[in-house]
């Protein structure tokens, strides 16, 4: 990690951050609510004395987590990093904390430079509410057929059109290539992993929505491929409540450091 930036001259940082979503309006920057953003930015003046626009790689839902979220500013910093990483986390509010931070490579940019996204959901399986996991877990009362949402699960890796399960962050293309869609459990927590080049306005939510359905019996593996390709917007009957997910992290090339 670089000790020290150029006095006076502006610099290009990149940041890793984590944040608990519960008591945000999402990601993007909003006028009149508290987002991510808003914090990071209201940070970054604090610190630096003057305004600072962020860009981040993705702009996760009202409620949701981020563990790998990464975003990029550009600032006058005359002193250390470690001393902007310090400054930065002792100012920002303790739902949002900057895990990493380094200069930029030339070229960087969080959402445009980025190779793969992986999200996590997590639901809680079983009769009565946690008040622990609460805030980042989807709590199901009903009994699930894991086995059955594997299977399903299945038809979503490689390149497809995601049309029936999310609307495109900006222009009309809703081709996706999914590298991993996996199912873990540990009792009564279930862990949905997936991984994707990139992903669509609510897609993750409306797949795990989607595939409760097939846990419960009420769709069945084939009928969720077929969904898949319909695209057909209005067949997701349910999309998952934004507690349970969280951004995990973010790839890029080796050659970029990030």
């Amino acid at each position: 990690m670089t000790s020290q930036s150029g006095a006076g001259e502006p610099q290009r940082f990149w940041a890793k951050v984590e944040y608990d979503g519960t008591d945000f309006y999402g990601f993007q920057v909003q006028a009149a609510e508290r987002t991510v953003q808003g914090e990071i930015e209201r940070a970054l003046e604090a610190v630096t004395g003057t305004e600072t626009r962020i860009v981040g790689a993705g702009r996760t839902d009202r409620g949701a987590h981020a563990k790998g979220q990464v975003v990029s500013f550009t600032t006058v910093w005359q002193h250390g990093l470690h001393d902007l990483h310090r400054a930065l986390n002792a100012v920002l509010a303790a739902d949002v904390s900057i895990r990493e931070l380094d200069l930029a490579p030339e070229g960087f940019h969080p959402r445009f430079s980025a190779k793969k996204r992986a999200y996590r959901y997590t639901i809680l399986n079983q009769r009565w509410p946690s008040p622990l996991e609460r805030r980042t877990a989807w709590h199901v009362i009903e009994k699930l057929d894991l086995g059955r949402m594997i299977e399903a699960s299945r038809s979503l890796v490689g390149t497809h059109d995601f049309a029936t399960f999310g609307q495109p962050p900006q222009g009309e293309n809703t081709v996706r290539t999914v590298a991993q869609a996996e199912w873990q459990a540990s009792g009564p927590r279930l862990w949905f992993d997936i991984e994707a080049n990139a992903f669509l306005y609510r897609m993750v939510r409306s797949i795990v929505g989607t595939l409760v359905l097939v846990g419960w019996g009420q769709l069945s593996p084939k009928e969720l491929e077929s969904f898949l390709l319909a695209r057909d917007r209005s067949l997701v009957k349910q999309v998952a409540p934004a507690q349970g997910l969280c951004l995990m992290r973010v790839d890029y090339v080796a050659r970029e450091g990030v």
